[in-house]
């Protein structure tokens, strides 16, 4: 179908109040998670073939979450459409105040390759629950999963409900031109750039998941043998293709040594000695990707790893130390199974380093010092993050996940994920069988009075 002809068609069902009842939405809802829950095994095949993923991993970190998201946004949907009622002013006596939360209309969905079923589905999970028709427009750079996805939601609703345009740049670029009541977009900060451009035509609101360099804090009270197991685990899952992966390591100069051994030690407790021989180790989405990893990775500073299996598209774990900002891997968001590790002395100078540089989608802080927690989490300009851990601050419906500057703007997931694709209209209801005189002319001394006592 045309893309114009396709979006005149959802405008013209959600125009019709089909998508606005609280029980239409809960039924879209769980018609998605039965087709999610019996194509399971499909997904896990198409996840394997677009990035390598194990079964284990794709539940985990995709089909798990979106069954999650499905499962929390069913039982709260109804609360969370209907009416709040807010305190009315005396001066506006006698009337009910309330908010309405509203969809917006037609919504945009553009998603990125690293996580396609999770970045794709979470998303248009928040914009059904909250009432909207969505068009999806899932990346090409990972064809199987994306292929699944236009069968899996073809099923569930018709084409003026939910709707999935795959392809590549032309399809983005005619999708760009068109107006929609949002956008939604999941990807580099490049392509982001050129979203908010295109929407600033229409004036369409947007919401930008980016990504950026994101920092991971060591210091020397942190437990080591803990923080090394849980850094590796977030750093090289998916390959280190994850937005809020820890991009490099800021360490304590005195527990550098010790924390590096213990890196190294777990590579080989969680991936095996040979990690490019693992089933459960995934690989990198394409050749160019590839290609520009490999030109990041300095053989002279590599501690660990540096090994590489072009055909099969795999960079082993691999620790580079010694490195300093002007490296080329400190140039750019790696995004890739290398963890560069520079050092600091005291946190001060951390939050020095900090400061000025680009706000980063995530931050970790592994420590004990409740002084150096408290100084990072109110100083530090940030998305999300966590404290003596990584990555699992995004795994919770009950907090909105999203970046701030340029890591993005807006955040979904659960309530916060309804309101983003809601306005919230204010209305009052004024009754009719009283009508305060006192705003209407002529104004009297009286008047004047009571207007201030009522607006103090």
């Amino acid at each position: 179908m045309e893309i114009r002809q396709l979006i005149a068609r959802q405008r013209a069902y959600f125009q019709s109040g089909a998508t606005l009842p609280a029980r239409a939405r809960v039924e879209a809802l769980r018609a998605l998670r039965s087709a999610v829950a019996a194509r399971e095994e499909e997904l896990n095949d198409a996840l394997r073939a677009d990035l390598g993923k194990s079964a284990f991993e794709s539940y985990m970190c995709e089909v798990g979450m979106v069954l999650s998201e499905l499962t929390y946004m069913i039982r709260r949907t109804p609360a969370f459409a209907a009416d709040r009622r807010v305190r009315t002013p005396l001066a506006q006596f006698a009337a009910r105040s309330y908010v309405k939360p509203s969809p917006y209309g037609t919504v945009l969905i553009m998603s990125p390759w690293n996580y396609p079923l999770l970045l794709t589905l979470d998303p248009l999970i928040d914009a059904l629950a909250a009432g909207n028709t969505a068009v999806v427009k899932p990346s090409a750079y990972s064809p199987a999963t994306s292929r699944v996805i236009a069968r899996l939601l073809s099923e569930c609703f018709p084409p003026e409900h939910v709707s999935v345009v795959t392809g590549g740049r032309q399809e983005n670029a005619c999708l760009l031109e068109q107006k929609f009541d949002y956008i939604f977009f999941t990807g580099s900060q490049a392509v982001g750039r050129e979203v908010l451009l295109h929407a600033a035509q229409y004036l369409t609101p947007v919401t930008l998941e980016l990504g950026g360099k994101s920092p991971c804090i060591v210091d020397e009270t942190a437990d080591l043998k803990l923080t090394a197991r849980r850094i590796v685990f977030g750093k090289y899952l998916n390959c280190g293709q994850t937005c809020v992966a820890p991009d490099y390591l800021l360490c304590q100069e005195s527990v550098k040594d010790a924390l590096l051994e213990e890196i190294v030690r777990q590579i080989t407790v969680q991936f095996g000695p040979a990690p490019l021989d693992s089933p459960s180790y995934g690989k990198i989405v394409n050749q160019k990707h590839f290609q520009r990893l490999l030109g990041l990775i300095q053989p002279e500073k590599v501690v660990c790893g540096g090994t590489w299996q072009e055909e099969a598209l795999r960079i082993a774990p691999t620790v580079m130390d010694a490195v300093t900002w002007q490296d080329p891997v400190m140039g750019e968001e790696i995004f890739g199974p290398i963890l560069p590790v520079l050092t600091f002395s005291h946190i001060p100078e951390v939050l020095e380093l900090l400061k000025d540089r680009p706000k980063p989608l995530a931050l970790y802080l592994f420590s004990r010092n409740k002084g150096h927690i408290r100084a990072v989490t109110e100083r530090c300009s940030f998305g999300g993050g966590c404290v003596n851990d990584v990555v699992i601050h995004l795994a919770t419906s009950a907090m909105g996940f999203g970046g701030v500057g340029e890591s993005g703007m807006g955040a979904y997931h659960g309530r916060v994920g309804f309101e983003t694709f809601s306005h919230r209209k204010s209305i009052v209801d004024k009754k009719t069988w009283m009508d305060l005189p006192m705003r209407y002319q002529p104004y009297l001394p009286l008047y004047e009075k009571l207007i201030r006592r009522f607006l103090r």
